[in-house]
């Protein structure tokens, strides 16, 4: 559904869209509904522009915002309520399975000085391949003076569907070593990079080395205070009150074939989600949306 604002564009083996409109550009795969690029014109990109990334059929992309669903992260680590939704004896990889899905560009509408995209996923019959849930998603994005990502589940089906996600932003930033997270003081977290243990945060968030934790009732809004590059990266989500924040430092990036063994420092992951106590439960005909807006003002 082309418009002067979307250009179809191919990336290796990956159909995808480049979308202008109001000073910015948005790339999006079609496998994945998956954004890779944002950035606004004279200003430092707010997706990190990873040069490793892969453009392959049935594999996810390591850098933007990848779509996690129905499950987050390593399948055995979700809650038993999200597990038992799967009836399937192959193993499940991370982040579910809609990440490599090929998704449909449904609308492109002007709304006064915005510009919406719709992309969807229906469910087929008989739900997804180990998974038999009738849920259908859309993704929609609006592009005004901000970016903003809506993730949409609706269940068509007859029984309660309970679901973990996140939408896994990959942001830029000048070196991770030099920036800090605002919003997370006095929270509590799962320190999952130090045998899921629980702790509290206190002050501002830096980072010295790798990083993975999954902080709890999260604020709507959180930011990423970079001095180096004079802004401070603006996140203000709906629908979530849990909130990924992750690096891989040096060790982990270098077991990586798809990042530079430096790209962690460019790189810093603040995934808005709905995760452990903070799952969705849709009972029949229920709806939810997670959602968060991005954008960068000056320090």
């Amino acid at each position: 559904m082309p418009t002067p604002h979307v250009e179809t564009v191919k990336i290796d083996e990956l159909d995808c869209w480049r979308i202008r409109h109001n000073g910015a550009e948005l790339m999006v795969a079609q496998q994945g509904a998956h954004i890779f690029s944002y950035q606004r014109e004279g200003e430092q990109p707010l997706i990190w522009p990873n040069p490793e990334a892969v453009f392959k059929q049935g594999k996810g992309i390591r850098t933007g915002v990848p779509v996690c669903w129905p499950w987050f992260g390593v399948f055995e680590r979700n809650p038993q309520s999200v597990k038992a939704m799967r009836q399937s004896e192959q193993p499940a990889g991370a982040h579910g399975f809609v990440r490599t899905a090929i998704w449909e560009l449904a609308a492109t509408e002007l709304e006064g000085e915005s510009l919406r995209v719709d992309l969807v996923l229906p469910a087929p019959a008989g739900g997804f391949p180990g998974w038999p849930h009738q849920v259908d998603l859309k993704l929609s994005l609006l592009l005004d003076d901000q970016l903003h990502i809506r993730l949409t589940s609706h269940n068509r089906d007859d029984h309660t569907v309970t679901l973990s996600q996140a939408l896994h932003t990959y942001f830029a930033v000048s070196d991770v070593r030099n920036v800090q997270v605002e919003g997370v003081d006095g929270l509590a977290y799962i320190d999952t990079a130090d045998g899921w243990t629980g702790k509290q945060q206190s002050g501002l968030l830096p980072f010295a080395a790798e990083t993975d934790r999954i902080y709890l009732d999260t604020p709507t809004q959180l930011n990423i205070v970079d001095n180096d590059w004079q802004r401070r990266i603006q996140l203000t989500s709906q629908g979530s009150h849990s909130t990924v924040i992750w690096n891989p430092w040096t060790e982990r990036a270098k077991a990586f074939d798809d990042m530079a063994d430096d790209g962690w420092q460019g790189m810093l992951c603040i995934e808005t989600a709905n995760v452990l106590d903070d799952v969705v439960a849709l009972a029949p005909g229920e709806s939810h949306s997670l959602a968060v807006s991005i954008t960068a003002v000056p320090l």
